[in-house]
């Protein structure tokens, strides 16, 4: 490797506080706990509507729910290449560390529930939200392209994404200044955060372990190829932008301008980039892991999420 990399978790600690957590599917989503469509989903920092002009309040909170709606579809999206990752992981270990496959199975465990709980939330969001919304997809085509790369640089796309949900959930969600979101919605976040706290220190430990057999040239590829894989996702999240208008478009029972479809498409591409890309990418920690493998490869990648910051 071309730095010493010192592990800051432990397989025993990340064990005892994932005991802690113990939630279904079926607690957060059911005719009992219905999604209030009356308030925003996602606080303004991550759904960044308000500022555009062109839209009503009204419309403005139909896009809240639309990227609400999206939001929850691209964890499930990144959840079903994530998992095959860990599920690769774990075969590589072996009874040969117990704690670590015990914690790795647990967290393939997770991302299988995961997935159900995003499933389930886009049938109850499509019930009450009244209008078919498009995503991008399929998630298996996705997941191919994605795992054709080294595993290294899965594992550093991975470990982009469990930060970042942590930043997200931490630095607007919890703390949402007083927005009056859809407490069901909220608490959603709130459960998947508790588990995907684990997970963020899980594959901390992969990236250290997958780095350690390899030599620079080899950490230099997994670098690009973690790059490769952002830039290919930030293509998707355009084309999700292209979807959520149309969606919008059907839900608010008018077409929009040429002039109201460049303000939103501006506005929601950046909104897309800096939540998706740029919260993962200037995280402190995935910061830290990038530059205890490669310094060259954090001056690359730092100099790409420039643009999504």
């Amino acid at each position: 490797m071309t730095a010493t990399v010192i592990a800051k978790h432990s397989y025993a600690d990340i064990l005892k506080d994932a005991a802690k957590i113990n939630w279904r599917v079926e607690d957060l989503l059911g005719a009992d706990k219905p999604l209030d469509f009356s308030k925003p989903f996602l606080p303004e920092a991550l759904a960044h509507t308000r500022a555009i002009t062109c839209l009503t309040a009204d419309e403005q909170l139909a896009l809240n729910h639309i990227r609400g709606n999206s939001y929850l579809h691209l964890f499930g999206l990144v959840e079903e290449f994530i998992l095959p990752l860990v599920v690769e992981h774990v075969q590589s270990i072996g009874c040969v560390n117990i704690e670590a496959t015990q914690a790795y199975l647990g967290f393939a465990e997770e991302e299988s529930k995961h997935i159900h709980l995003f499933r389930q939330f886009a049938a109850a969001f499509a019930a009450g939200f009244g209008h078919r919304c498009e995503v991008i997809g399929p998630a298996s085509a996705i997941a191919d392209f994605v795992l054709q790369h080294s595993p290294l640089g899965v594992a550093l796309v991975t470990l982009h994404i469990e930060w970042m949900t942590q930043r997200h959930f931490l630095d607007s969600v919890r703390n949402h200044q007083g927005e009056p979101l859809d407490p069901q919605f909220c608490s959603l976040l709130k459960h998947h955060w508790q588990e995907e706290a684990q997970h963020a220190r899980l594959d901390a430990l992969m990236v250290q372990e997958l780095a350690r057999t390899l030599d620079a040239a080899s950490i230099a590829a997994a670098v690009d190829d973690y790059i490769a894989i952002v830039q290919y996702l930030n293509e998707g999240l355009k084309t999700q932008v292209q979807l959520d208008l149309i969606s919008l478009e059907q839900a608010i029972g008018r077409n929009l301008t040429a002039t109201a479809r460049h303000e939103i498409q501006q506005i929601q591409e950046k909104s897309y980039q800096k939540v998706f890309l740029g919260a993962g990418m200037t995280h402190p920690n995935f910061v830290e892991s990038v530059q205890a493998l490669s310094r060259e490869g954090f001056a690359k990648i730092s100099a790409i999420a420039a643009q999504f910051s």
